[in-house]
């Protein structure tokens, strides 16, 4: 990829970025209950890495 990048192709692999964090961590018991122990990466909605799949940006 080049060196500098355009300004609204980097906002959108920005916020292609934030789509992949895991959620956060407060989410897991308000979804399952105090005892369950779930990791937080499951809520989240679209799982992309830029190993795996490319954008197409």
């Amino acid at each position: 990829m080049a060196k500098t990048k355009h300004p609204s192709k980097k906002a959108r692999l920005a916020k292609a970025g934030r789509q992949t964090r895991w959620a956060p961590f407060w989410t897991v018991p308000k979804k399952y209950g105090k005892s369950r122990k779930v990791h937080p990466g499951r809520h989240t909605a679209k799982k992309r890495s830029w190993r795996r799949t490319k954008l197409k940006a």
